[in-house]
């Protein structure tokens, strides 16, 4: 019977330590932002790099990454290191992967169905920008996705490993004897009705530049391309920001009679804010010029919460009954 005992006792020790990571996706609302999050709160083991492939069905696209957690902020198939400067210069990069790096298992890379991401984190206490440990849970960053042709309403995302990378549970643990096991759930975006726009006066054009799911936004008149209210509760929190501005710099003085440079989908019609195209037959005619510009300032950074002398962006651009 002893041997029994001491033969478990040395089997338990004996045994791999296991670590579990959970990974989500979670729509914001009913914009196109999903938020990929972890947690791996109960672990003493920390993660130390994460590498996803993430991958849409349907048709639709990643347009773009945002809100990247700062303490996974190293990207080893982008990061470019420029030794020629005292100190070298840095620079971080993206976490989406290039497809063109020979890794048999990365995706097509923004404005495709699927994107592969890696990030990693590297802190010591004698690093003052980065000395402390990352955090074991939180938002590791945001996708932006497109709407899926008609007469599709969401599409669905499915996380995996990058095997190449990071092996099939797509995470590396700073022990790396330590087993991992994995749970990633996806989720569906879906989007409204392709027909929210019903009943306004300007219709019409709605139809004509391919029905933008931006314009059905109720502060997109005054300067919201996003549809999003984003800052922090130090800074404040802003309906029109830089967000907003990188989407009329996108569509700045885009082809207009034709929409010769829009795709329905596309988030820079959503800089359209005025929703008129101006110009003349010698200069051109442009759906996102200045008077969107001038909307952007009028609201530019106004105070969320309509307090002190800013007011809030009114919630009114769809005439509704």
């Amino acid at each position: 019977m002893k041997k029994i005992i001491i033969a478990l006792v040395v089997l338990v020790f004996a045994a791999p330590a296991w670590a579990t990571v959970t990974i989500t996706a979670a729509q914001v609302g009913d914009t196109n932002e999903v938020v990929i999050s972890f947690d791996a709160s109960g672990e003493g083991n920390l993660v130390r790099a994460f590498s996803l492939n993430l991958q849409l069905d349907d048709g639709a696209t990643i347009l773009d990454v945002g809100n990247v957690n700062a303490d996974y902020y190293i990207s080893p198939g982008t990061i470019q290191i420029d030794t020629s400067t005292t100190p070298p210069t840095i620079d971080y990069a993206t976490p989406v992967a290039e497809y063109d790096d020979l890794q048999s298992d990365t995706l097509l890379g923004l404005d495709s169905n699927g994107i592969t991401i890696e990030m990693g984190s590297l802190y010591a206490a004698t690093d003052p920008c980065h000395p402390t440990a990352p955090v074991k849970s939180g938002v590791l960053l945001s996708i932006y996705v497109s709407r899926p042709p008609e007469p599709d309403l969401q599409t669905c995302l499915t996380i995996t490993g990058n095997v190449a990378r990071a092996g099939s549970s797509g995470v590396v643990m700073e022990d790396p004897d330590e087993v991992v096991a994995v749970t990633a759930t996806g989720c569906c975006v879906v989007f409204p009705s392709l027909e929210c726009y019903v009943g306004q006066p300007d219709y019409a054009v709605w139809e004509a530049v391919g029905k933008p799911l931006s314009w059905c936004y109720p502060r997109q008149c005054h300067g919201d391309a996003t549809g999003t209210e984003d800052g922090d509760p130090k800074l404040g929190y802003f309906w029109v920001q830089e967000g907003d501005l990188n989407a009329l710099i996108t569509g700045w003085k885009k082809d207009g009679p034709l929409l010769d440079d829009y795709v329905p989908g596309q988030d820079w019609i959503a800089a359209d804010f005025n929703h008129t195209e101006d110009g003349d037959p010698k200069l051109g005619y442009y759906r996102v010029q200045e008077g969107d510009l001038n909307v952007l300032i009028t609201y530019w950074k106004k105070d969320a919460m309509a307090q002190g002398d800013d007011p809030a962006v009114p919630a009114d651009c769809l005439d509704l009954p």
